[in-house]
């Protein structure tokens, strides 16, 4: 069950970033990413408060697990916002590989924490810093904006992104998810993002006025639709199998969003590009090992 539940979490993070993409273009990725969160916050805040299961686990459940509930939040929100600026930046078939490489952070830190990180794990984790490096560095293409070192649009904001998501989920899957379950986790790393994301607004001014043309509603509605039933996917699948397993599948979200896009956007990459995109998706399947 874990492996299908990893698998169906990256088909719907792979849609949520394809949809992303062009919401965020339109109205921003800080937009984009409040009213997408929002989506969750109302959806499974309505649903544990039926069930009263949140009532239930602030009874039970320790304020240290919280605590780590909370610091999981804030590394997701992190994450989500680089990660959204890097989808309206940069090129999707190309950070959206970037950003996934985040599986081998975290078994960098789970055999920190202790766990056994095997000969084959290590080569994964190798493969997709190589990966990363090669899909970062190739020449751009002309006329393409790059940075001052060479690296492509959005390269950075999709590597500060695998960085916050690779300590997310070692978070969620030793420290956070097998106390509060599945859904739990979600609903807070959703209340903290929004509350985060308007408490900054206001101090900054920003503005945080909803979409108003219909199409681009329908975006932000699937974009909070499929990543919220991802990140509940994803979690019960971490209390069903090994967290490694369940985390390099759903990390193949990066093929489903390439795929999209190759057939949608017509997006390009140079033969230098595709190789550091197709280690990285090895390297993916690797450290689960």
């Amino acid at each position: 069950m874990g492996i299908i539940l990893g698998l169906s979490a990256a088909l719907f993070w792979g849609s949520a970033d394809f949809l992303a993409r062009f919401s965020s273009h339109k109205i921003g990725a800080y937009r984009t990413l409040f009213y997408m969160q929002f989506l969750g916050f109302a959806g499974l805040g309505t649903y544990l408060i039926i069930n009263q299961q949140l009532q239930h686990l602030i009874q039970t459940v320790s304020v240290e697990v919280w605590l780590w509930g909370l610091l999981a939040a804030g590394c997701n929100t992190f994450a989500s916002l680089t990660f959204y600026r890097a989808l309206e930046t940069g090129k999707l078939s190309l950070v959206s590989p970037v950003a996934a490489s985040y599986s081998a952070i975290t078994a960098v830190l789970a055999f920190l924490s202790g766990e056994s990180l095997g000969s084959v794990r290590l080569l994964g984790v190798g493969l997709a810093l190589i990966g990363v490096i090669m899909a970062a560095s190739s020449p751009a293409e002309a006329g393409e904006q790059t940075t001052s070192k060479g690296l492509n649009q959005g390269i950075i904001w999709a590597i500060c992104a695998a960085f916050g998501f690779g300590v997310t989920f070692w978070l969620l899957g030793f420290q956070v998810t097998p106390y509060l379950g599945g859904t739990t986790p979600v609903w807070l790393m959703r209340t903290f993002t929004i509350v985060f994301l308007f408490t900054l607004a206001f101090a900054r001014k920003q503005e945080l006025g909803p979409p108003r043309d219909r199409l681009t509603i329908w975006q932000v509605v699937g974009v909070g639709i499929f990543d919220t039933t991802a990140y509940v996917a994803n979690g019960f699948g971490v209390l069903s199998d090994q967290v490694a397993v369940v985390t390099v599948l759903s990390s193949l979200f990066s093929a489903v969003t390439v795929l999209l896009a190759w057939i949608w956007l017509r997006e390009k990459l140079s033969r230098f590009q595709w190789l550091g995109v197709c280690l990285i998706l090895v390297s993916v399947i690797l450290v689960q090992y």
